[in-house]
């Protein structure tokens, strides 16, 4: 992509920096002759050299998120926060960082905040009990929070590569009103994902660009802010990069979008092969008690289908009985056992048939006892192992 240095335009059409899909045939609106960035303030001396940029909103058709189709400001990997000058706002952090603490058991865990600027944070982040330490783009920030005593890196994690910050895996971070800069947030977000331990906490906030939408604030547009987000917008954003989100809502006057965010773990299926082992265990045994080629089973369905494969039952089967006309006369794929209709059970009988029909199980079951004779054994397999009807 390029883009116009006179305009700060894009000169080509962008696609959404989120999901990759197209925006809409038009954009949401157009400003001229905007600030060209929002900390670029000319001194007498360089105001001849200060020119305005234009503006262009637009919104992905896909995902929906609203974003610039402008180049970043130069600075975008830099946090510069006059909010840090607000008595009420760090009074608001403080009673804010103590809860999260809290309530995700933080307390002396290590805590990384993505953008800590001048280490505005950072020492309260401290107060409340945790580990803390930063990642700053700005080298002249990063001296002046070493020479506070604060544990700052210099760095930007724009990518998913071998680990920059000496002390990571952090168990929790915060990035706090940076996101929007970004022009490519899913970059961005995986590279703070290679720097976190497995279920990591995170606290991530974004201007609340569905309240901006409410109040009508065209002001709020700015060269600074690439991505506006919404509740939806900020949720899926943070879902495709590999979080789930735990909780997302509106703080400070509906101004900011707070979202406690954890890192996706892998999905623990151990418990699937354990009863899959006490499933084959009890399904042989009751086989076992009959003649060799007297038990059937009943249901060609998916499960059933998976069961007799995944317990190596294909050779101590007679045949598969299902009512569904469509699967009578074929076999069943990789055992090859013959599927046959429920007449077979009197024209070519067996002694014992084995249930596997999910839902329709209990019906099954009432079936074989009202026509079939009382001495064929009936077994349902249930989600908690094999039971035997009398």
């Amino acid at each position: 992509m390029t883009f116009s240095l006179a305009s700060g335009l894009n000169t080509e059409k962008l696609s959404c920096r989120i999901c990759g899909q197209a925006f809409f045939d038009q954009p949401l609106l157009r400003y001229q002759n905007m600030p060209a960035t929002a900390q670029g303030f000319p001194t007498e001396d360089t105001l001849h050299q200060d020119h305005g940029a234009d503006v262009e909103v637009c919104q992905c058709a896909s995902c929906g998120l609203v974003q610039l189709n402008n180049a970043p400001v130069p600075y975008y990997r830099e946090v510069i926060r006059a909010a840090a000058f607000s008595e009420e706002m760090k009074e608001f952090r403080r009673m804010q960082f103590r809860e999260w603490v809290d309530k995700y058991a933080l307390t002396d865990k290590k805590v990384l905040e993505i953008g800590c600027g001048r280490g505005e944070y950072l020492g309260l982040l401290q107060e409340v009990g945790v580990n803390a330490f930063g990642v700053e783009y700005a080298e002249a920030f990063v001296d002046f929070c070493r020479k506070q005593g604060l544990s700052v890196s210099r760095g930007f994690p724009d990518e998913k590569t071998d680990m920059f910050l000496p002390q990571a895996p952090f168990d929790a971070f915060v990035c706090l009103n940076f996101m929007e800069h970004w022009p490519n947030p899913n970059a961005t977000l995986q590279g703070i994902s290679h720097h976190l331990s497995e279920g990591a906490i995170g606290l991530v906030e974004v201007p609340n660009f569905d309240m901006i939408l409410d109040k009508g604030l065209f002001s709020e547009f700015i060269s600074d802010h690439l991505l506006y987000f919404t509740q939806d917008t900020l949720s899926f954003t943070l879902q495709r990069n590999g979080f789930e989100v735990l909780d997302c809502q509106p703080v400070w006057h509906y101004y900011i979008l707070s979202a406690v965010v954890k890192k996706r773990t892998r999905t623990n299926l151990a418990h699937f092969d354990n009863y899959r082992t006490r499933i084959t265990t009890e399904l042989h045994a009751f086989i076992a008690r009959f003649p060799a080629g007297k038990v059937a089973i009943w249901g060609a369905g998916h499960q059933a289908l998976a069961v007799i494969a995944l317990a190596n039952l294909g050779n101590n089967i007679r045949y598969v009985i299902d009512s569904a006309p469509f699967k009578q006369g074929k076999y069943t794929p990789a055992t090859h056992l013959p599927i046959v209709s429920p007449a077979t059970l009197l024209s070519n009988p067996v002694e014992a048939v084995i249930v596997m029909a999910a839902s329709y199980s209990d019906e099954v079951a009432h079936t074989l006892r009202s026509h079939y004779p009382n001495t064929l054994k009936v077994a349902i397999l249930r989600d908690f192992g094999l039971e035997e009807i009398t």
